[in-house]
């Protein structure tokens, strides 16, 4: 039979583990720096097995409150950007005397959305993190809290997104979420007849439905969050493993391909290279609106669509946006960078491609955009 824990293991050239707040504060709401050592010493032994090692780590806020005395996290946005950027300042300065014994560094990575919106800063943030591992250092990275805000738009809500959008970054990676409970249940896990799931082949909504939010005063996740993020991963064709935070030597397991926590298994038609970034990072310019006949060749033959095919355009847009390409419903079916204008698409839309020179008095490209440049929605929910 195969480990399927081992194969992802051994075919992970990268592991990158996000903790959140609720496993690295203590009871008193502060930071746990016993936690951060233990973490910072089992991350220091993959990265011996030259593996470039990336942590995404919560609880700047929580460091920050505990630091200022504060009686709970503020919820006034300024105030708690404040205190965000209060508590960075300690969180990396743990990580960095964490480190320091087995001879490593920490390197602070601040991210926003934007910064995987674009591709140029797409592209700078993974040879940034590349360089780091090249150096033997650790890249610590957060969302930069105190420059966020809270609109949906500008910030990623929570560290398991970054987190899933940061392995989205590389070739070949394992994504590892710590969790505060063991892993995916069959149902709540507190219930003593809740099994845990040891791997799961597929993220659907029978699985998303097994997801049970807790609230807390200083956590943003839930297990919805990680599923989600799971789902992300995977459809790049990364492994994610849900696993035990509090477990003191759950890293060690995971390294060491023991069963802990949840496995869930890379999407078998993952995204890749630049229709990763198109599909889940590129902001949306405008929408095509498309016939039938479109639809059925973009979702089942891959082909790329062509000006005949489209029946409306919403939005101005210059040449090399990325839209969104919806069917006669209003459900997107891909997204891909365009070859027209807006208003050259207006022309032409609806005629053959042989037609599109005695409109436009030119005819650089024979599609709208190209299915190399395109990104199925199908691809990017797995």
């Amino acid at each position: 039979m195969i480990d399927l824990r081992r194969v992802a293991i051994e075919n992970a050239g990268a592991i990158i583990v996000k903790v959140g707040t609720r496993v690295l504060t203590d009871s008193r709401g502060g930071l746990d720096h016993r936690r951060v050592g233990m973490l910072s010493e089992q991350l220091c032994r993959i990265a011996d097995t030259g593996r470039q090692t990336i942590l995404v780590s919560s609880g700047a806020v929580a460091a920050g409150v505990a630091k200022l005395g504060l009686p709970e996290r503020p919820q006034v946005l300024a105030r708690l950007q404040a205190v965000a950027a209060i508590g960075q300042a300690d969180l990396i300065q743990a990580y960095e005397r964490a480190l320091a014994p087995s001879g490593r560094h920490a390197a602070q990575v601040l991210l926003t959305l934007g910064e995987l919106r674009r591709r140029n800063a797409y592209l700078n943030v993974r040879n940034t993190l590349h360089q780091i591992h090249q150096l033997g250092a650790i890249a610590i990275i957060n969302e930069n809290d105190s420059v966020a805000v809270a609109e949906l738009q500008t910030t990623f809500g929570d560290n398991d997104r970054l987190a899933a959008a940061v392995s989205g970054l590389l070739p070949a990676a394992l994504l590892v979420i710590l969790s505060d409970v063991e892993g995916l249940f069959d149902g709540r896990p507190e219930e003593p007849s809740s099994r845990l799931l040891d791997v799961v082949p597929r993220i659907d909504g029978s699985i998303l439905a097994l997801a049970r939010d807790k609230l807390s005063g200083v956590s943003k996740g839930g297990m919805f969050s990680k599923l989600k993020a799971a789902m992300q991963a995977t459809s790049y064709g990364h492994s994610t493993i849900i696993a035990p935070g509090r477990d003191d030597q759950v890293l060690d397991k995971v390294l060491a391909a023991q069963p802990v926590g949840t496995l869930f298994l890379p999407h078998p038609r993952s995204v890749r290279g630049r229709r990763r970034w198109i599909g889940s990072a590129a902001p949306v310019a405008g929408e095509l609106v498309v016939d039938h006949g479109a639809a059925k060749a973009i979702c089942h033959q891959g082909a790329s669509l062509l000006a005949v095919g489209i029946r409306g355009v919403k939005g101005s847009f210059p040449r090399g946006s990325v839209v969104s390409i919806q069917d006669l419903t209003g459900q997107e079916i891909a997204r891909g960078l365009v070859n027209y204008r807006s208003d050259e698409i207006l022309s032409i839309r609806g005629l053959p491609s042989e037609q599109i020179q005695a409109v436009l008095g030119k005819c650089p490209y024979e599609s709208v955009v190209h299915r190399d440049n395109m990104a199925l929605a199908a691809e990017e929910k797995g």
